[in-house]
């Protein structure tokens, strides 16, 4: 959804920039679809790259756990038992169960992990996955503004008409997730992108052909 949305917003304004500055209307096709690649592209590379350096991240602090594990156990055990401490276990009950997880370092590992850096190693999340699905979403967002163009039209507003209502449809959609009234949500997407849109629109219109 946010990559749809992101592809919306960046194409919207990209199309009313180069359209308030009055170019024809196949060079505004040719700039939208420009847009959507680059940025596709864009996004696909980050949502990758981000994922993998996390991923890495995750897998060094999971080795640093087991180095320790192995080298002091005792030590481990005591910290994991301290955590459980805090949460309402008694010191002893803690630091028993603590001490007999131990024993399996596969699941010692696991557990370290989870309670002290909140991840879980074998969870680790696809960075193809997630470049994959931030291409596809930001292209069809990208798309939604530059179809009046591709189905004929010759002027800039019904390509700002269908980026708007795929913007208040997008925000009305989120509010699934956020609890928020549908309609609220909705609006407050379509004025975002409306800035963006209103901003780049006065670029185009000042600098020009």
């Amino acid at each position: 959804m946010f990559g749809a949305m992101d592809g919306l917003v960046t194409n919207i304004a990209l199309i009313a920039g180069v359209g308030g500055g009055g170019i024809a209307p196949r060079t505004i096709v040719l700039t939208g679809a420009a847009g959507l690649v680059a940025g596709a592209i864009s996004m696909g590379l980050g949502e990758f790259t981000s994922v993998r350096a996390q991923n890495e991240q995750v897998a060094a602090e999971v080795a640093k756990e087991r180095r320790e594990l192995t080298r002091f156990p005792q030590e481990e055990a005591e910290e994991l038992a301290r955590i459980w401490e805090r949460r309402g276990l008694p010191p002893d009950l803690a630091l028993e169960v603590a001490s007999t997880l131990g024993r399996d370092i596969d699941e010692a590992v696991r557990v370290h992990a989870q309670e002290e850096l909140g991840v879980d190693p074998d969870e680790a999340p696809s960075p193809w996955v997630a470049a994959g699905s931030s291409f596809v979403c930001f292209s069809i967002g990208a798309l939604v503004p530059l179809l009046p163009y591709l189905l004929g039209a010759t002027s800039l507003w019904p390509a700002l008409a269908a980026g708007g209502g795929g913007l208040f449809v997008a925000g009305a959609l989120i509010a699934r997730y956020t609890r928020r009234r549908w309609w609220a949500s909705g609006v407050r997407q379509l004025l975002l992108g409306a800035a963006a849109a209103g901003a780049t629109y006065l670029v185009g219109r000042v600098i020009g052909v």
